[in-house]
């Protein structure tokens, strides 16, 4: 037997395993199954840390969006990956799980009672789920917001159409996008969901086009924009819908940000804008700038071009990667400024040949004076849940990056560990940075671990094991910190919790 017929059988059986358990222990009765090839590896590994927090710029709140840290996959309109809470230092580490079957809640908020709300997709489509943040079981029933089409045989692994992002208010609304290209207004009750209403924008996204990501403005209004690269924006009031498109060929796969100036940053696989909307609401560019996108669709990526949403620092900057070759680099921006001064700097990272990135940059702090920092993931090699079968793993690599005074860049350090497909998120409280790994191996032993590295060092400081096979693959799930310090990692088949006891 070939070792590529090996991997289809060993991903058919561990889907076709899970099956059950969709039906089962759908309310996260049950823990996410474990193998017993467990005790191949040790369950955790390091020295528990020091809290040492990061000076840092704020990260102003938006006024529509709930607590910064609480509101969406990338935590704020800033897009900062980045928390003032302290995360887990690896102090005797707690470790639960739950699994709702074959069923990911990639995209989670936390309400005003500080419940996880998880919008959640799995092979049939998009579920809003409420769910315990310690015993991690749901409660009441779940929402559906989308089914998927099976028909357009497209693959639920990579379609991000109408359920991969949505936003949380500051009055426990959440505002969801479905296939049926309208956008939720679902408010999280003490048991559960009401769907208050919905923005119907049909009529202005063609068939073939689909939504991919919402932002409120500053000022409220809500943005939206699809894959074939129209930006939208809804009166709150009216329902009233006002659209742009960029050029033909430019398509957006990734999410957006926004500052208290009006702005929203957009990467498309061609280019990076600035768009706000005038007095009458019509979206229009501020600003934009092309950038390196390469000569191909690189292994880890899910298009040809930038994978990051924007990253939105401080009262003047703004960061994205790019996809050039031999190496990506990562660029810093001027928001403010004119045509031909607004790029900074920029730096190539990671190996020649093996370098790209399909999730945001972390805000690593820092303020004006001194250096200004971002955290950066190598996703290269990621083709699906097939690349980190039987022992194998994808090329590895995070580096913080810095901006100086002076507008010069430079990548502080990188380190080896290999974290395939989470968002990194960054702890501003306690210097941390957590990632989600999954080391080269041999056949009978894909182990995942949660890891804790040194902001300031990259360091790898802890790991704590979480179990071996698929289901605990994250597969570009973020990481997310919980308003009480916990943090948490999505997988395929459920959702895992650490917390210092």
């Amino acid at each position: 037997m070939t070792r590529a017929r090996l991997i289809a059988l060993t991903v058919l059986a561990a889907l076709l395993s899970l099956v059950p358990i969709q039906y089962a222990s759908a309310n996260g009765l049950l823990p996410i199954p474990s193998l017993p090839t467990d005790f191949l590896t040790s369950s955790f590994s390091g020295t528990p840390a020091t809290a040492n927090p990061l000076p840092h710029e704020p990260i102003k709140q938006n006024p529509h969006l709930s607590a910064n840290g609480t509101n969406s996959m990338h935590n704020d309109a800033y897009a900062s990956d980045a928390y003032e809470v302290s995360g887990p230092l690896g102090r005797n580490l707690q470790v639960r799980s739950a699994t709702y079957g074959v069923s990911e809640c990639a995209t989670m908020a936390f309400d005003s009672r500080g419940r996880i709300v998880g919008l959640c997709g799995d092979l049939t489509g998009f579920k809003m789920r409420l769910i315990d943040p310690t015993t991690l079981q749901t409660i009441g029933s779940d929402l559906t917001t989308s089914q998927r089409n099976l028909l357009t045989l497209q693959n639920p692994f990579t379609d991000m159409c109408g359920g991969t992002y949505f936003s949380l208010d500051d009055h426990d609304v959440a505002y969801v996008l479905t296939v049926s290209k309208q956008v939720w207004k679902v408010r999280v009750d003490t048991g559960g969901f009401t769907k208050l209403g919905a923005y119907d924008v049909a009529g202005a996204v063609p068939d073939g086009d689909c939504l991919i990501a919402t932002l409120p403005d500053w000022s409220g209004r809500i943005f939206f924009v699809t894959q074939q690269g129209r930006v939208g924006v809804i009166d709150p009031d009216t329902g009233a819908v006002k659209t742009m498109k960029f050029p033909d060929g430019e398509g957006i796969y990734n999410s957006i940000a926004g500052d208290e100036s009006g702005a929203i940053y957009i990467v498309t696989d061609h280019t990076f804008y600035a768009v706000d909307a005038d007095a009458t609401g019509q979206p229009k560019v501020r600003w934009s700038e092309t950038y390196d996108r390469g000569t191909q669709q690189k292994p880890g990526q899910l298009s040809q071009g930038s994978g990051t949403t924007p990253t939105v620092i401080g009262d003047d900057l703004v960061v994205i990667t790019d996809n050039a070759e031999p190496r990506m680099n990562v660029l810093f921006y001027r928001r403010n400024g004119g045509d031909g001064d607004r790029l900074l700097c920029k730096v190539p990272v990671f190996k020649a040949g093996a370098s790209d990135t399909d999730n945001s940059l972390g805000y690593a702090g820092g303020v004006p004076g001194g250096p200004r920092s971002v955290i950066v993931e190598n996703n290269y090699g990621y083709e699906g849940v097939q690349s980190t079968l039987l022992g194998q793993t994808t090329a590895g690599g995070v580096a913080k990056v810095s901006l100086n005074p002076d507008n010069t860049c430079q990548v502080d350090w990188t380190s080896p560990v290999i974290s395939p497909t989470p968002v990194p998120k960054v702890s501003l409280g306690n210097g941390l940075v957590y990632l989600y790994t999954k080391p080269k191996s041999f056949l009978l032993d894909d182990s995942w671990f949660f890891t804790a590295l040194d902001v300031r060092t990259g360091e790898t400081k802890w790991s704590q094991r979480t179990g071996n096979g698929i289901q605990w693959n994250n597969h570009y799930a973020s990481i997310y910190l919980g308003p009480d310090g916990a943090a948490y990692m999505p997988t395929l088949a459920g959702l895992i919790r650490f917390k210092d006891k």
